[in-house]
């Protein structure tokens, strides 16, 4: 059985996932209190939290080697698809106290040294897929080896595209706030080619609404499959 997954963004009223003034400590206050097992992160949103050339260059490897990795730890991994083996700063993520481990999903054309660079490190990682990661082998792998039974998804609208259009996510959360940004550049929290027939329209449930501070809503809808 695939794991229950949850796709969570924080919007401008217009869909705009950027370029307005986003409640982040809000975003994760809710977060926190969800009882999940992973959260999935695009490369891409990994990289724009982070400054690599400045942070690779003070890795401390032999603590993210010989880091403790306990079977009763209650925390949630983190999972991140990355393929192309952009990624050099795990040592800024094992900083994260909220984070349990973390697991790379790879595909057959990730370069092998990135997967030695992995190894390593005492990264784990799945590889799925022939030239792009294969999310849902990836997802049957995350629950049959590690007993991934929900994820919650933090990410930009390309990774979100991907797992709408594969029929793989389950509800969708959304932090609505009063803003407006506009502009002619796509950045909403469902990228993807457009659909041929309003047959392939996601319909969408809505099973909770709350006003919460700043006028900001929170709308949570079931995927209708």
């Amino acid at each position: 059985m695939l794991p229950k997954i949850i796709l969570y963004n924080a919007v401008s009223l217009d869909g705009r996932i950027n370029g307005f003034n986003a409640d982040v400590g809000l975003y994760y206050e809710l977060a926190s209190n969800w009882d999940i097992d992973a959260v999935l992160m695009g490369s891409n949103t990994v990289l724009a939290g982070f400054d690599a050339d400045s942070k690779e260059s003070s890795e401390d490897l032999e603590f993210i080697k010989n880091r403790k990795k306990y079977s009763d730890d209650s925390r949630p991994y983190l999972i991140v698809p990355d393929s192309n083996g952009k990624i050099r700063i795990w040592n800024e993520l094992f900083k994260m106290p909220y984070l349990r481990d973390i697991i790379v999903l790879c595909s057959k054309t990730t370069p092998e040294e990135y997967l030695n660079f992995l190894n390593e490190r005492n990264i784990d990682f799945i590889i799925s897929g022939e030239d792009k990661v294969d999310l849902k082998v990836s997802i049957q792998k995350l629950s049959s080896n590690y007993g991934i039974k929900s994820i919650r998804v933090d990410s930009g609208g390309i990774l979100n595209g991907i797992l709408l259009r594969a029929g793989l996510a389950d509800e969708i959360h959304v932090l609505i706030h009063p803003e407006l940004v506009g502009g002619m550049k796509e950045n909403s929290l469902f990228q993807a080619a457009d659909i041929n027939s309003l047959n392939d329209v996601i319909s969408l449930k809505l099973v909770h609404i709350k006003q919460l501070r700043k006028d900001i809503i929170w709308l949570k809808y079931e995927i209708i499959k």
